[in-house]
């Protein structure tokens, strides 16, 4: 799973935290909305409808500065489709998550002739981590932030996350900690304080090694056999796990694309 994906999944099943960190109000009503816009479909990472203030907080996440279209256009575009749905003011917000000496993280507007969009920027390397390490659901973003002792920050957080009283929270909480880690420290560091143990039980984490063993059997498939036909992909995209691994060993023998629809009606 990408670095973004995992910010998009906190963003989305915390969306209090987000909110009230970027915007620093505390009681509010909020409302997620479509992340995909209409016209040629676009994905933004996160939308927060905020009712009592009459406002929309647009979040999108990103680990490589350069894009293609540009971030500044991007933003534009983005900002163009929610006015015409929403007819409402648009606060938007760009997180970088890993440090870089890029000037393309210093930008904060599109500037093209009279027309200028200007955008929020977080580079979380720059953030003070306190407000972060205060909420579990951004203590995942607290480990990228600011700090010149990295041990006592990963200290910090592998304590907060210790502290999650909710089971499935702090595993999903401790595997997105550790997935966001590596943008900034080497995994003999990381190991020494997040509990691995407790990172290999969580729901999530068996989601992202089953979305890694997709990309592998789908790689592989396609390199043996040629592209694979939908209907076949939708039933590959069914199996467990174990299936999986089982399939990325058994097409090692394939020859035909009927070898692989034998395969999977014997595991049906």
């Amino acid at each position: 799973m990408a670095y973004d994906n995992i910010c998009r999944y906190l963003a989305q099943a915390y969306p209090f935290a987000f909110v009230s960190w970027l915007l620093n109000v505390e009681d509010i009503e909020i409302q997620p909305l479509p992340t995909e816009l209409s016209l040629e479909p676009i994905r933004s990472d996160a939308l927060y409808l905020l009712p009592n203030r009459g406002q929309i907080l647009h979040l999108e996440f990103q680990t490589i500065p350069s894009s293609s279209p540009p971030l500044p256009l991007r933003m534009l575009d983005y900002w163009v489709r929610l006015y015409r749905k929403y007819d409402c003011p648009i606060e938007q917000v760009v997180i970088f998550l890993k440090q870089t000496k890029s000037p393309i993280v210093y930008v904060e507007q599109l500037a093209v002739g009279r027309t200028i969009h200007p955008y929020r920027v977080v580079r979380l390397w720059e953030e003070d981590p306190t407000p972060l390490l205060e909420n579990p659901a951004l203590l995942p973003l607290a480990i990228l932030a600011r700090t010149d002792t990295p041990e006592v920050l990963l200290r910090q957080v592998a304590d907060k996350i210790d502290s999650i009283e909710e089971r499935e929270e702090q595993q999903n909480i401790s595997v997105c900690t550790e997935i966001l880690a590596r943008l900034k420290f080497n995994k003999n560091l990381i190991r020494q304080f997040l509990q691995e143990d407790l990172m290999r039980e969580s729901p999530l984490y068996q989601e992202i090694l089953q979305e890694g063993e997709l990309k592998v059997v789908f790689r592989l498939l396609n390199r043996k056999l040629g592209n694979i036909e939908p209907n076949l992909q939708s039933k590959i995209q069914q199996l467990s796990s174990e299936q999986l691994e089982a399939l990325e060993e058994a097409l090692l023998d394939f020859s035909v694309k009927q070898d692989l629809i034998n395969w999977l009606e014997n595991y049906q």
